[in-house]
């Protein structure tokens, strides 16, 4: 029974620490296998995923693009900017349900996608790095690094 306790307390651990991150490449609003996509608005054209981490990605100026990487913000972790482009500006944010079980009555916890949005003021090229990490934990690395160069024309 003694050894019960540690098990218990290690498994609740884990189940708390981001994950790796996988995205669907089916359609944004659902996927066969009970995967749900990322809750990004119809009028966003440019989705940048997880495997796209350290490509560049080429956007026109004046529109917006999205950023969708699943998070763990129930446990606290979430991404945000860490290094943003002089000619970026955020441009809204959207969350939800990885897949249909969530949607479920009591169901609690669980990875979640996190959708960030940017708009290109102006042309150029730069580094957007985002971090995932929980905020109150300032002298803690970040669980996880996304970076992609954006050329904005």
């Amino acid at each position: 029974m003694k050894r019960a306790i540690p098990l218990t307390a290690l498994l609740a651990l884990m189940a708390c620490a981001p994950t790796a991150t996988t995205t669907s490449t089916a359609a944004p609003s659902q996927a066969s296998n009970g995967a749900v996509g990322p809750p990004t608005p119809n009028a966003v054209t440019i989705h940048i995923r997880q495997e796209q981490n350290g490509q560049t990605v080429q956007v026109p100026v004046n529109q917006r693009f999205a950023v969708e990487l699943v998070g763990v913000p129930t446990a606290g972790y979430v991404w945000a900017p860490a290094t943003m482009p002089a000619f970026l500006t955020r441009a809204g944010e959207a969350s939800g349900n990885t897949t249909e079980a969530q949607s479920q009555p009591g169901f609690a916890g669980g990875n979640h996608w996190e959708v960030l949005m940017f708009a290109a003021t102006g042309p150029g090229t730069g580094e957007l790095v985002l971090e995932q990490k929980r905020p109150w934990e300032t002298n803690q690395p970040p669980a996880q690094t996304f970076r992609v160069t954006i050329q904005a024309q």
